[in-house]
């Protein structure tokens, strides 16, 4: 399976992430054809030079990507594909899932002979913008070494973490860290400003130390500050994917209390209506509970 410059390429969901991440395949020179359910998120990419896509007409494109925000959402789209997809097409996933919906989407291409490659990524909204992104793939080693064209210019590497469902699950994992540890942030945020500390210098202070982090130096000062726009990182998301974490962990009887705790905080901080608010905005639920 050989894919060149002049493969056209069919880019599904145009949030956060698609969008960006389609931005840079467009500069890039590809022939990209965007999608989105919301019809006016493509705008600014036909602009740039994408095409529009009409999903009735993906057989036309042997690389299919997707960026889509759930399980169900990624359902919903696959069968609107479905009918028209061709054998030898392949399907790159690069939302977030659940291993066992990974998994039975992949089953259901397989009938098609279209091949499914699961390849969430990490590294947020900067690192879809600068083609920074860290890729966790699982699926068929030499499509994804065929791939390699796209993956190169979203990311800085790209890693096979084994069969169909082992990037999602590899995924599962990374999120399992971030989404806890940005609790455990906001509570040291909040616990060094009660006692006197600069808050703002938390994140240059730490840097370097066995503390910090990615996340650290991207919530820290924003949660310092209470600079909560534009969003990177929805609430919901985050909750959404400790949740899959949580339930992968319970099919195998494996107790993770410390991810328990953090989906309850998240999923207490959504229903108070922060679902589509910026991670950072956790550190109002840890100021709030202290009065």
């Amino acid at each position: 399976m050989n894919f060149d410059r002049n493969s056209k390429i069919a880019f599904l969901g145009m949030g956060l992430m698609g969008s960006r991440m389609a931005t840079r395949l467009i500069q890039a020179g590809l022939h990209v054809a965007v999608w989105n359910r919301t019809a006016s998120a493509c705008d600014a990419l036909i602009d740039l030079g994408a095409h529009p896509l009409q999903l009735e007409n993906i057989a036309e494109y042997p690389i299919i990507l997707s960026c889509l925000a759930d399980d169900k959402a990624v359902q919903l789209v696959y069968e609107h594909i479905e009918p028209y997809l061709q054998a030898k097409q392949v399907i790159v996933d690069f939302s977030s899932l659940s291993v066992d919906k990974t998994k039975q989407l992949a089953d259901s291409a397989t009938t098609k002979q279209v091949i499914w490659i699961d390849s969430p990524v990490s590294g947020g909204t900067a690192g879809a913008e600068n083609g920074t992104l860290v890729i966790f793939a699982g699926g068929n080693a030499e499509v994804i070494q065929a791939l390699s064209l796209v993956y190169n210019i979203l990311s800085q590497r790209v890693t096979r973490m084994g069969e169909t469902g082992t990037g999602q699950a590899t995924k599962i994992c990374n999120q399992l860290i971030v989404a806890a540890n940005s609790t455990l942030i906001a509570e040291a945020v909040a616990l060094a400003s009660k006692a006197g500390v600069d808050t703002t210098l938390l994140a240059p202070a730490l840097a370097g130390g066995f503390a910090d982090s990615k996340p650290f130096q991207i919530l820290a000062p924003r949660m310092a500050t209470h600079t909560l726009e534009p969003v990177q990182w929805k609430v919901q998301t985050l909750s959404k994917d400790l949740n899959n974490a949580i339930q992968l962990a319970q099919k195998f009887d494996l107790e993770i209390p410390v991810a328990q705790r953090a989906l309850g905080q998240l999923q207490s901080h959504q229903n108070n209506g922060f679902a589509e608010s910026d991670l950072a905005t956790v550190i109002h639920q840890v100021e709030n509970k202290s009065g």
